[in-house]
């Protein structure tokens, strides 16, 4: 497993605290097919992934939309996400490359819930190949803006530990994981 994150103060003046990131790392053993499927079972998810307190889809006027709060250290508030995504796999030059991308949106029948921080600006952009052996890389944009005060330790935390530390649960995840 290997993973390099780059907070990019990209766009954002340094004192807003908002940081986009790019993610490329390796997940030895797990084939891209796999990775992608882990990744938008959300039921399995709910068994893995520690940070995940609620996370659901529902349709809203013929759009599928999925709904995930994420637990936030104390005494932080926990934040939600409401957005849509896309997994295509896609043949680029004989290259078969899984690709999901997620933006959020504004759906008025899923309100913001009390004591819950709305993150309403959310993009990510996920692709995942073959490593040419029995893995996968995997290269990943992310970028949200988590509203409310930060601390710089938890933007720290997140670069240099919980990123690391969930790509080792997903691969674990992958090894976990028979659909």
């Amino acid at each position: 497993l290997s993973c390099v994150t780059f907070p990019l103060p990209f766009l954002f003046p340094q004192q807003s605290g908002l940081y986009e990131y790019k993610i490329f790392g390796g997940l030895a053993d797990c084939t891209p097919k796999l990775c992608a499927d882990v990744y938008m079972d959300l039921d399995f998810r709910k068994q893995w992934d520690q940070y995940v307190k609620e996370l659901y889809k529902k349709t809203y006027d013929g759009e599928e939309v999925i709904y995930w709060e994420v637990k936030y250290p104390f005494p932080l508030s926990n934040r939600d996400y409401v957005y849509i995504r896309e997994c295509r796999e896609m043949d680029v030059d004989g290259r078969k490359i899984w690709v999901v991308l997620a933006q959020s949106v504004s759906v008025p029948q899923c309100p913001e819930k009390p004591g819950i921080i709305r993150v309403k600006s959310y993009k990510q952009s996920l692709a995942i190949e073959s490593d040419g052996k029995t893995g996968s890389k995997v290269y990943m944009y992310y970028f949200d803006n988590p509203g409310g005060m930060i601390p710089s330790w938890l933007v720290n935390w997140a670069a240099k530990s919980g990123v690391p530390a969930f790509l080792k649960d997903m691969q674990k995840a992958c090894h976990n994981y028979s659909k």
